[in-house]
């Protein structure tokens, strides 16, 4: 891949993501890069020179980005747009000129003239063909719902698409001609079977509105993963941070027993009985809250039939179940799945369950690194004092 098409690739991909507007459910940067995949396999087949690979897949990216400007004139827009962005980085008149017609090729009213049109048409609408027309063909219908331009019903949508199969769309290179009309055939023999079942149509619709009605909305997975995963990292940093604590705590331990211990036996150490007595105690204790802090807490992992029938445990937590047999907690699952209140309470439980662990952990923590500041600072005083007042080199009065 040539240096200019990386580039473009790279201001496409961050000009779609962040100027279009989002109610392009179809006219984006997925089918941006859908074109360009099916450009590569055009010209993977046609040996052309590099000067035209390296056109078309220019155009192929540029393409579309005219919809950053609205939908009207877009092929102008972009061959404009596609024009300034070439001159920018260095690229010659002539290509230029080439890619921006390339672009304008790409208007449905266009006749292609050459074998590189033919290309950036079949490409731009190789969907037709593909497995992922279904998926395209409602996202173009929602487009137009959202940008005010149309609103189909399913019948009329139906109807609009198989008039641009039968009447408005052709395959022009022998590629897609050979490779991919088969496909459209398909599709559009599927569009003709719908028109002639429109009771099997309603019935589709009636399930995929039901799907979408039972279906958690993303908005609402994302908060709960987002927040989940936040309380999960905020439960990390509590146990590094009480990990810390309890690390150092034995540090100061052990050099406390390997050295001053040993010595406090001599009558000339006892001044030290008292500051090491505090040091160790201090110590000691915030060991201990560290290890309260993040030691588990496992509940008694049954649950009865009942409680799944009244919803009243949390299936999410693992010490909820961990004592059941694989049977029992197969069929909860399938009670929760089938309702989408009881998925959303689990998950709101789990939520509140671990803010309320989250809550103990660090108001453990807060206390522990009180007493463990608060230790080093009596303890020195007490070790200064010790050694002024009470130690072989103390000052008298």
């Amino acid at each position: 891949m040539s240096e200019i098409v990386e580039k473009t690739e790279r201001f496409v991909t961050e000009l779609l993501s962040e100027k279009l507007d989002p109610r392009f459910l179809y006219h984006n940067l997925r089918h941006t890069q859908r074109v360009v995949k099916s450009t590569k396999e055009l010209l993977n087949f046609y040996d052309l020179g590099d000067e035209e690979n390296e056109w078309l897949l220019l155009a192929s990216w540029l393409h579309d980005i005219g919809y950053i400007e609205g939908p009207e004139n877009h092929e102008e827009s972009s061959a404009k747009l596609a024009a300034s962005f070439l001159k920018e980085n260095g690229y010659d008149d002539a290509g230029t000129k080439q890619v921006s017609n390339l672009i304008l090729a790409t208007k449905m009213s266009h006749e292609p003239e050459n074998l590189l049109e033919e290309i950036i048409r079949d490409a731009d609408i190789s969907h037709f063909a593909q497995k992922s027309y279904w998926e395209t063909a409602d996202y173009l219908r929602d487009e137009l719902k959202e940008l005010g331009i149309a609103d189909y019903s399913s019948k009329e949508w139906r109807e609009k698409n198989i008039q641009m199969f039968r009447t408005k769309h052709k395959f022009y290179t022998d590629y897609a001609k050979d490779n991919w009309e088969k496909g459209k055939e398909k599709n559009l023999n599927q569009l003709l079977k719908e028109k002639k079942t429109e009771k099997t149509i309603a019935k589709k619709e009636a399930l995929k509105a039901k799907y979408k009605s039972d279906s958690p909305d993303r908005s609402i997975q994302t908060l709960y993963r987002v927040t989940q995963s936040n309380h999960l990292k905020l439960s990390d940093i509590a146990d590094t941070k009480a990990n810390i604590l309890l690390s150092v705590n034995a540090i100061i331990i052990s050099l406390v027993l390997a050295n001053l211990l040993t010595k406090l036996d001599n009558p000339s150490n006892t001044y030290l009985i008292y500051p090491t007595l505090i040091l160790i105690l201090f110590s000691i204790t915030s060991m201990i809250l560290s290890v309260l802090a993040t030691r588990p807490n496992i509940t008694s992992g049954k649950f009865t039939k009942e409680d799944v029938e009244q919803k009243r445990v949390n299936l999410l937590f693992f010490g909820n179940f961990h004592k059941m047999k694989l049977e029992e907690y197969e069929w909860a699952m399938s009670e929760l799945t089938k309702d989408k209140d009881y998925v959303y309470s689990s998950l709101t439980k789990d939520l509140y369950f671990l803010g309320l662990v989250l809550n103990k952990k660090y108001k453990i923590l807060r206390i522990t690194y009180n007493i463990f500041m608060l230790g080093m600072i009596v303890s020195v005083l007490a070790f200064g004092i010790a050694f002024r007042f009470f130690g072989p080199d103390r000052i008298p009065f």
